[in-house]
């Protein structure tokens, strides 16, 4: 955690900490790849437990406009999420699978397109798939060989999702919907307020 000097006046108990960075973003081309968290940037999360049924999924404001959007701009977008959920049996795999076959559709049915969503149920922090280790992304490499991680950005709101991308070359994309959760400057490449900014700001290059 860095802190910057306080400025005069300023409580004792007041935290300040060093600006995130803000790289441009990379010319992408439809040969990128888009990794996306799910909890906290395609729908609100809840901070200290678990999305446990459909009924406790809310897409983020404009999520839906923002992959429809981003659909045009990359030729995979893939989800990557941790879902200990399942893993400490708070929920099923088929309420999971149920939560996920309705995010599609309402995606889907707005224009937008999600390739494939790998999730790791796993509480082993040292389990390859879980966040931020590097297997979902691996994964995605061994389901779809064409993809060239090297040209991807990885979006999330958690310090573990800057990590993971940073560990296969992303370009990290950090969405501060959890501003208690600071990430280490060193892994974050820029940061938008959310989905939707962050795919105008895409767009606008294109």
């Amino acid at each position: 955690m860095i802190h910057t000097t306080l400025p005069n006046n300023t409580p004792a108990n007041t935290a300040y900490f060093m600006p995130l960075p803000h790289k441009e973003l990379p010319p992408v081309t439809n040969e990128w790849t888009l990794f996306l968290d799910r909890d906290g940037v395609i729908n609100k999360d809840v901070v200290g437990d678990y999305i446990k049924s459909w009924s406790e999924f809310h897409f983020t404001e404009g999520t839906l406009e923002a992959i429809a959007a981003l659909s045009k701009l990359f030729d995979r977008i893939f989800v990557v999420t941790n879902q200990a959920g399942v893993g400490k049996g708070l929920m099923t795999l088929e309420t999971l699978e149920e939560i996920h076959t309705n995010m599609l559709q309402a995606i889907t049915a707005s224009g937008g397109r999600i390739d494939k969503i790998y999730f790791c149920p796993s509480t082993d922090n040292k389990h390859i798939n879980r966040k931020p280790n590097p297997g979902m992304a691996l994964q995605a490499k061994q389901d779809f060989p064409e993809i060239d991680l090297k040209k991807s950005i990885m979006v999330g709101n958690m310090p573990n999702d800057m990590w993971f991308g940073r560990k296969f070359g992303a370009f990290t994309v950090y969405l501060p919907t959890r501003p208690e959760e600071k990430p280490d400057p060193s892994t974050v490449d820029a940061q938008y307020k959310d989905l939707l900014a962050f795919a105008q700001a895409l767009s606008s290059k294109a």
